[in-house]
């Protein structure tokens, strides 16, 4: 056999390996438009925050920013799953493979535990009324499940769990800015990430 013919086989065997330990379906334009879905949210958050009399007048004079924050937050993240899903499962059909398997199970039990923490630590700030720090949170407990389930999927999640750490760090330290940096971490961040794994795995 050849050297070349055998590093063609290599290269192949490695492949083959990394399909069966890591989940290789998660769409990169999924990751786009989740960007896109949280950059609209911090948009819609600038507005209640700074113009609160246009939303007034068109949900009314009794205006209950905690909730509307909540509310768009919630349709945020449901808008992501929901596209993150559906763009997932056509990715694995095309590819021929199974989204629910061994490597998702690790996957999603290896991020739930930070995300579950997160939430429940946000809605417990929410409750308390400390909303300045709810953004931080979950932008770190969300980078800590990224870097967590990076072992199952592409190596670029490690490097973006990290920065969405570093964005919640600094809104610790400033916490004003939580609207600000929570649109960086989930929506320009998200949206670079997207088209890094899109460029570089898909196209």
């Amino acid at each position: 056999m050849e050297q070349k013919d055998l590093f063609r086989e290599l290269g192949q065997i490695r492949s083959l390996m990394e399909k069966s330990s890591k989940f290789v379906s998660i769409s990169g334009l999924s990751g786009v438009l989740m960007g896109c879905y949280a950059l609209l949210g911090t948009l819609l958050g600038y507005y209640i925050i700074h113009q609160p009399e246009s939303i007034a007048l068109l949900l009314g004079k009794n205006l209950n920013r905690p909730l509307l924050f909540l509310m768009i937050a919630l349709i945020v993240l449901l808008s992501s799953l929901v596209t993150g899903w559906l763009m997932a499962r056509k990715k694995a059909r095309k590819n021929k493979q199974s989204i629910w398997n061994i490597t998702s199970k690790s996957l999603l039990f290896a991020v739930s535990i930070p995300l579950l923490t997160g939430g429940i630590i946000s809605l417990l700030f929410f409750v308390q009324g400390y909303y300045q720090l709810i953004a931080a949170m979950l932008l770190i407990f969300y980078g800590l499940a990224l870097t967590a389930g990076s072992i199952y999927t592409f190596t670029e999640a490690k490097g973006l769990g990290i920065l969405e750490i570093c964005l919640g760090l600094i809104g610790i330290c400033f916490p004003d800015n939580g609207l600000l940096l929570w649109g960086l971490g989930f929506g320009v961040l998200h949206i670079i990430y997207g088209f890094i794994v899109y460029k570089k795995y898909e196209s």
